[in-house]
C-alpha cells in the first residue's frame, strides 16, 4: 500500500508541479513577446490577435483543471485511507484524521497552482487587449 500511496502523492503533485512550470514558462515567453511586438509585421488586426493569443490556452486550461487534478489526488488518498483502515481492522480516530488530512494536500496544491494561473491568464489577456487597441489606434481601425 505504501507504493500505491507514494505513486498517488508523487504522481498528482508531480503533475501539478509540471503543469505550473509549463504555465509559468508560457507566461514569461508571452510577456517577453508582448514587450517586443512590432505592429508593422501584421497586415490586419485578426492576424495580430491570433499571434498574441498563441499558447494562452495552455495557461487557461491549467487554471481550469488544476483543482480537479488536486481533487482526484484527494479522492484517491481518501479511498486509500479507507482501504487501509478496512484491511487493518483499526478504527483509531487519529489514524483516520492523519490519512484524511494528508489526502487533502493534493487539493491544496491544485488550488495553489490554479490561482496564479488565473492571475497570469487575466494579466496576459488584458495586455493582448491593450496591444490590439494600440494597433487599432495606429492603423485607424479603432471603434
Amino acid at each position: 500500500m505504501d507504493a500505491l500511496k507514494n505513486t498517488i502523492d508523487y504522481g498528482i503533485i508531480g503533475l501539478l508541479l509540471a503543469l505550473s512550470l509549463w504555465s509559468v514558462a508560457v507566461a514569461v515567453e508571452r510577456w517577453l513577446f508582448y514587450r517586443r511586438v512590432n505592429f508593422s509585421q501584421f497586415s490586419n488586426a485578426r492576424l495580430l490577435e491570433i499571434t498574441l493569443t498563441k499558447r494562452l490556452v495552455i495557461i487557461g486550461t491549467v487554471a481550469a483543471n488544476a483543482p480537479y487534478i488536486g481533487l482526484l489526488g484527494t479522492v484517491l488518498g481518501i479511498m486509500l485511507t479507507f482501504h487501509t483502515m478496512g484491511t487493518s481492522g483499526t478504527m483509531a480516530v487519529n489514524t483516520i484524521m492523519i490519512g484524511l488530512s494528508l489526502a487533502l494536500k493534493a487539493t491544496a496544491i491544485g488550488l495553489l497552482v490554479a490561482i496564479p494561473c488565473v492571475v497570469m491568464n487575466n494579466v496576459l489577456r488584458r495586455r493582448v487587449t491593450e496591444l490590439l487597441t494600440e494597433y487599432g489606434v495606429q492603423h485607424g481601425t479603432e471603434h
